[in-house]
């Protein structure tokens, strides 16, 4: 791509806006995620460098996510000290970031870039709205302005609620934390040009210094620590590697979805096409630069991007801009944010929660699809109730499973002629539908497995024994995308039983690929190659043709126009 100087303004301007988020929210992803404020900063300066450097899309914005935080969390902080020493913290953070990094990149090198399709959408719905209830429940204590000691939602909540009914709220924090909470969704809401998070962020930092609501309970983010973190290698104990692995695993899926997703909603505007391998190659690089200074793991931001977007960005160079700006800040006016309330930190990190959560796509599935609802509501209770890592295996094995229920009882259904329409239908839509005496059209809408084959063995064997005493069984195969060999022992088995009582096992419109699998497990030896026709129209030529007509009495397993 050839760089345009009417660009470069524009990026600019919108690198200065886009910096104004980046900010507020690094810094509160990253207490969301266990770590210190300042490793937020380090986070968001490196990846969006390391994107710039290798990403494929042209205003893809990267940084810490509201969607990571709690994996981050759930993964790091089991595994520091009982001090919970923050340098530990940060060297298995950092560490998570490296390894999620070499995940992408191998992924992108095998062209793995399907496997964001490994969770479903209800399933993908039900995980985001349990992480949107424990990110809530998780920045409640510290709205709040009080600490509690509990691990998990349940027990969370109960932490609470104790705390709240012994008294250990702080008004001026309860005051600064909701109050923020109420302008952030205000003004996106009715003035969605307003940058929100920066407003608030500015008028919490001034009530603290006009009040002085620091001498009065309410915990400031303080001076952050000077200049630009150095290069290093975060050095892990060999024990550690086992559970960062398990958490790297489902970050990396997480990160994945996540970027597919915006990059195909923000490409579709722009015209550019989606690279899956190549974003994930990118996002992987932004991973390794975070891990190597000091930060954690990034995926995209939607709303960073959209923000970005919205002030005229074009090239990755406002993402450079918004780096270099943070850079500067933290050189030459690091204490900043020094007045910054935790609360308001609160305030940015449960804003964001509540749009990971899809009220209106859950009550969507619950009158569209009930099976999907409750694979929703798994979801969310894997989440809530189990973890959040644990959650997305949840996910991801629900997701799996629904794709095997459906290939382990398929639709299946008889088939007729109606009048006036062309071709065969199901007579469940339309029971009128005429059958030709002696012959069933079976259609199995599914590939012929090892798990269904037996389902559609029972089936097939009921057809022939029903009262319609069938000569010839058709199967109406377009719909089967394969037939392996657990399926094929049972079909020479199926045949072999249905032509001991004079009734024939024919397939019709059989793809290429199924007809030649079929010819190699020598099926044909039982099943004959005159019982295979291109389509359901010739196999009921060729039935009629061999039985002479409705009423004919010729035997309808000879050759063509055999009486």
């Amino acid at each position: 791509m050839t760089y345009r100087r009417e660009w470069l303004t524009k990026d600019i301007v919108a690198g200065v806006v886009l910096t104004t988020l980046l900010v507020p929210q690094g810094m509160a992803y990253a207490e969301l995620a266990g770590l210190p404020a300042i490793t937020g900063l380090y986070t968001s300066i490196l990846c969006l460098l390391g994107y710039a450097v290798c990403g494929p899309s042209r205003i893809l914005v990267l940084g810490p996510d509201s969607s990571l935080g709690p994996m981050i969390a759930a993964t790091v902080l089991p595994l520091v000290a009982a001090d919970g020493d923050p340098d530990r913290a940060v060297a298995l953070a950092s560490m998570l970031a490296l390894m999620v990094a070499a995940i992408m990149i191998l992924a992108s090198m095998a062209r793995l870039g399907y496997v964001a399709e490994l969770i479903s959408k209800p399933t993908m719905i039900g995980y985001m709205n349990g992480l949107a209830v424990t990110i809530l429940i998780s920045q409640l204590p510290k709205l709040l302005g009080f600490k509690v000691d509990a691990d998990g939602l349940i027990d969370e909540c109960v932490a609470v609620a104790e705390g709240l009914a012994d008294g250990k709220a702080v008004g001026a924090a309860v005051a600064i934390g909701c109050g923020g909470i109420v302008l952030i969704l205000a003004l996106q809401r009715w003035l969605p040009r307003v940058p929100a998070v920066l407003v608030m962020v500015v008028l919490a930092i001034g009530t603290v210094v006009v009040f002085d609501l620091g001498d009065h309970g309410v915990a400031l983010v303080g001076v952050l620590p000077e200049g630009f973190p150095p290069l290093t290698i975060p050095h892990v104990a060999f024990d550690d590697f086992g559970p960062l692995l398990a958490g790297a695993l489902g970050i990396a899926v997480v990160s994945l979805a996540d970027t597919i997703s915006n990059a195909s909603a923000f490409a579709s505007r722009t015209g550019q096409e989606i690279r899956g391998n190549q974003e994930m190659a990118g996002v992987g690089a932004a991973n390794l630069a975070a891990g190597l200074f000091q930060g954690f793991p990034v995926s995209t931001s939607g709303s960073r991007t959209a923000v970005a977007e919205r002030a005229g960005a074009r090239t990755q160079l406002t993402g450079v801009v918004g780096a270099a700006l943070i850079v500067l800040m933290l050189v030459l006016v690091p204490g900043l944010f020094r007045h910054l309330p935790q609360p308001a930190l609160a305030a940015v990190v449960i804003t964001a929660s509540l749009s990971l959560a899809d009220v209106p796509g859950t009550v969507r599935l619950w009158r569209q699809r009930r099976i999907e609802f409750l694979l929703c509501v798994a979801a969310f209770l894997g989440v809530a109730l189990v973890g959040v890592l644990q959650g997305i295996a949840v996910a991801v094995a629900l997701s799996v499973l629904n794709v095997f229920r459906r290939v382990w009882r398929p639709y299946g259904t008889v088939l007729g002629r109606v009048e006036g329409l062309p071709g065969y239908h199901d007579l469940r839509s339309y029971p009128g539908a005429e059958q030709i005496p002696g012959m069933v059209i079976y259609r199995f809408d599914a590939p012929l497995i090892f798990a269904n084959a037996k389902t559609f063995r029972d089936e097939v064997t009921r057809l022939s024994r029903s009262d319609r005493a069938p000569v010839w069984i058709v199967v109406a195969a377009e719909p089967m995308t394969d037939v392996d060999t657990t399926a094929a022992d049972v079909l020479e088995t199926l045949d072999e039983s249905l032509n001991s009582r004079g009734v024939h096992l024919v397939f019709a419109e059989l793809k290429d690929p199924v007809r030649r699998k079929i010819e190699r497990y020598e099926l044909t030896r039982t099943i004959d190659e005159r019982h295979l026709f291109p389509t359901l129209e010739a196999a009921v030529a060729a039935f009629r043709d061999r039985v002479g007509g409705e009423n004919g009495t010729a035997d309808p397993t000879g050759p063509p126009g055999a009486r």
